[in-house]
């Protein structure tokens, strides 16, 4: 077997859908060779006439990566853990009665995902593209008429597919529990939960994505994201609390603070809608603060869009 012929049998063994990035794109071609520097610069440079095909492509990597975490168990096993830690923490948070005991757990509940989120989603990304490329499909699909930013995008759209899936569906068990026990009243400050749960999941798989992007090693990357998940989750709050509780701040520095870290905005944005400090921390102080939904939310799609972007940008670069 030639060379050619080993690198088609593992494109169609490794991406099935090879087949759909090289359909309809042979406009791309214009039947000579181009020198490789003119042809990142075409395949990289985005077109009116070729919006259609990019929205075709991202979607294509983003229902292969998709399938791809479906078929290694990630979804279920997330799933099955959100299930598990969300129950167990209504087991022993919903005792109490009326609508207190309801803010109570969805306030434990937002205690527990600030940690369990953060590190599901920086395990399920951290692999994206360097796992990849030791696996060689990248070097595949790289190959293809495709952008690699495209390849980034879908990767990620893939991956927030199966997390916030794993997210709704997870913590949704915790609150049809709740509805049964609290009556259907509390089913909104529920949802404003889930919705902050998916957005600040979102904001670390862009985090590991980017961090994916950068590293050389798959070792590397998952040191980086082990850092990443401690610097946000446990540092940044300890010292935030101590800076608040030793000198007098201006309100933009606190709220600098809060948009410098998607954990912080995800427990202010759920704790500022029930009206309560439970849970604790640089958070909990800043619950009756005057920051605003819109301003938050706003915050957490931040990091959900600025860590891709630099990573569709950074992968250009990239030598396979």
């Amino acid at each position: 077997m030639t060379e050619t012929e080993s690198a088609e049998t593992r494109s169609d063994a490794l991406h099935p859908d090879a087949a759909v990035f090289s359909a309809g794109d042979e406009d791309r071609a214009d039947g000579g060779e181009t020198p490789p520097a003119a042809a990142s610069e075409a395949t990289e440079s985005a077109t009116p006439e070729g919006f259609r095909g990019t929205l075709r492509h991202v979607f294509v990597v983003a229902v292969t990566e998709y399938r791809l975490a479906v078929r290694s168990h990630w979804a279920l096993a997330l799933t099955g853990l959100f299930v598990v830690f969300g129950a167990t923490m209504m087991t022993f948070s919903g005792s109490a009665v009326g609508p207190e005991g309801a803010e109570r757990v969805v306030a434990s509940l937002t205690s527990l995902a600030a940690y369990l989120i953060p590190l599901s989603a920086l395990a399920l990304g951290y692999d994206a593209i360097v796992g990849r490329e030791d696996e060689g499909w990248l070097a595949i699909v790289f190959s293809l008429p495709v952008r690699r930013s495209e390849v980034v995008a879908g990767t990620y759209l893939g991956r927030l597919t199966v997390l916030a899936g794993a997210t709704v569906l997870g913590f949704g068990f915790s609150g049809a529990l709740l509805v049964r026990e609290f009556g259907i009243g509390e089913w909104t400050s529920f949802l404003g939960f889930l919705v902050g749960a998916v957005g600040a999941g979102g904001a670390f798989l862009a985090i590991a994505v980017l961090l994916s992007t950068v590293a050389r090693e798959k070792t590397h990357a998952l040191g980086a994201a082990l850092l990443v998940w401690v610097w946000f989750v446990l540092v940044h709050d300890l010292i935030a609390l101590g800076v608040v509780a030793a000198f007098e701040l201006p309100d933009a520095v606190l709220s600098a603070f809060v948009f410098s870290n998607p954990v912080s905005a995800f427990r202010v944005l759920v704790l500022s809608g029930l009206g309560t400090t439970a849970g604790g921390g640089f958070t909990a102080v800043l619950a009756g603060s005057d920051l605003s939904t819109a301003s938050l939310a706003v915050a957490l799609a931040a990091w959900c869009l600025v860590p891709i972007a630099v990573a569709a940008r950074l992968v250009r670069r990239r030598r396979l």
